[in-house]
């Protein structure tokens, strides 16, 4: 793998260097076996299958399948050994969006330009699941013009093949590539996007931080390639796509066709059926050797990806509201999307409720949030359940909010009018009483003991 330290196969080659990429070289099917191998290596190592039946091209699996490798994505080979990568990610996100920057324009032909196909059988989609509706393209990055703004913007999004030339693609209601859709429907026409599959993962981030409408994606991206992204311009779409891509796809979403799709999300269950627009494909372009990136859904890759930008806005957002706030984690047991754990430094009575009702408000398909002291680690579950035990009181420190807007994924909600009740959990001790009755007791020197000393 050639490296260029801003594409797909660069970043492939670093984590083979950092011996966090193993390569299967025995082939593989594309419906279920692949899956199947990339979810024993779950958070574990990422995966080139370098062999896969039926298709020219190599796969890559769990490329972003652990913090430390989310880390890497966006800091290279500056990524210090540090205890706490999550915070690190979020210090080194929040930098990015305060000096965002314009990708260059390259000059020449891109390398995906090397070669062309029209049909999506060329491509090795995975099949997932045994009930899945088919095979999902789930790394694809989509492309498109807003007509309103007048910029691009670009956002995840999973496309289900329905044949040769035409995908079921994804587009949650409300949301800018949905604006940009119903823009052009509603004006009679098709709208002409760019998907690409196999990039640099910072720019797959990039595209999973909801940005305010408006903002680009991709000038979050070169920000956290230092400015080293360069973009050229896709020649059926005119859209503005990374030039060291390893896959473009090029065509339109059609105003007038819909096909019914369902698969796996991030809860790892069945979202239920839905009639979703139809992409129809003029051309595919791909580069000489190239790698296809697939993402196991419901599984590490999957939820860091979706959750970790969204950490990060939702720490910004609440520090805002309460400066003392330290952490914000979202939970492996909301599906790192459901609920959270907020770590203030507690200077007031309801500085916790107002943090709870800030995050919210910065992710609104956040289920339940629950707000610890400084001194519980908000990753342990263990920590925070013995914090909402011994510092809380239901009937103070419970905030129900009922017929709130949720997330469509919760198969418990109102999925189809995406209403949810909400909680928060106050865990935090009170101001009220003496600190020393909340202290957690330690043994000086324990954390210097080495038992190889003593037994």
């Amino acid at each position: 793998m050639k490296s260029n330290n801003q594409d797909f196969r660069s970043f492939l080659s670093l984590l083979e260097a950092e011996q966090e990429l193993v390569r299967a070289r025995k082939d593989v099917g594309a419906e279920y076996e692949l899956a199947g191998v990339a979810a024993k290596l779950d958070g574990k190592q990422a995966v080139l299958f370098e062999k896969v039946r039926g298709s020219r091209l190599a796969v890559a699996c769990n490329v972003c399948g652990t913090p430390r490798r989310f880390y890497l994505a966006i800091a290279g080979k500056k990524a210090a050994q540090t205890s706490n990568v999550k915070k690190a990610i979020h210090a080194r996100i929040t930098e990015a969006l305060g000096k965002l920057s314009e990708p260059a324009m390259a000059q020449g032909a891109a390398p995906f330009e090397k070669n062309l196909s029209k049909s999506l059988l060329d491509l090795p989609v995975v099949t997932h699941f045994e009930k899945d509706a088919g095979p999902f393209i789930t790394s694809s990055i989509v492309f498109a013009k807003d007509q309103e703004k007048g910029n691009q913007n670009s956002s995840t999004h999973r496309l289900l093949r329905l044949d040769e030339r035409h995908m079921a693609i994804r587009m949650v209601e409300g949301r800018h590539l949905h604006k940009c859709f119903t823009y052009a429907r509603d004006h009679g026409e098709d709208l002409k996007v760019a998907i690409t599959i196999g990039v640099h993962p910072a720019v797959s981030i990039a595209a999973a931080y909801q940005a305010a409408y408006g903002v680009d994606e991709m000038q979050i991206a070169n920000t956290l390639l230092d400015g080293g992204l360069s973009l050229s311009k896709a020649s059926y779409s005119q859209l503005n796509v990374p030039s060291h891509a390893e896959i473009v796809l090029e065509g339109r979403i059609l105003k007038d066709r819909n096909q019914e799709e369902w698969m796996v999300e991030m809860l790892r269950t069945y979202d239920f059926k839905r009639k979703q627009p139809v992409f129809e494909l003029e051309k595919i372009r791909f580069r000489d050797n190239a790698i296809y990136h697939d993402i196991l859904p419901g599984y590490a890759e999957h939820r860091l990806l979706m959750g970790i930008p969204v950490e990060a806005k939702m720490y910004d957002y609440i520090k805002n509201v309460v400066p003392t706030t330290q952490a914000v984690h979202l939970t492996d047991g909301g599906s790192n999307w459901l609920a959270a754990v907020i770590q203030i430094k507690k200077r007031l009575e309801g500085e916790p409720k107002n943090a709870l009702l800030a995050a919210f408000a910065a992710h609104p398909s956040l289920k339940m949030a629950t707000v610890v002291d400084d001194d519980i680690d908000p990753a342990d579950p263990v920590a925070v359940e013995y914090a909402v035990t011994t510092r809380c009181q239901a009937d103070k420190g419970f905030m129900v909010i009922p017929n709130a807007k949720g997330s469509s994924l919760d198969p418990s909600s109102d999925q189809a009018n995406l209403l949810t009740t909400k909680v928060g959990i106050d865990a935090t001790a009170t101001l009220l009483k003496a600190k020393e009755r909340f202290e957690i007791a330690r043994i000086p020197g324990e954390e210097k003991i080495k038992l190889g000393d003593y037994l």
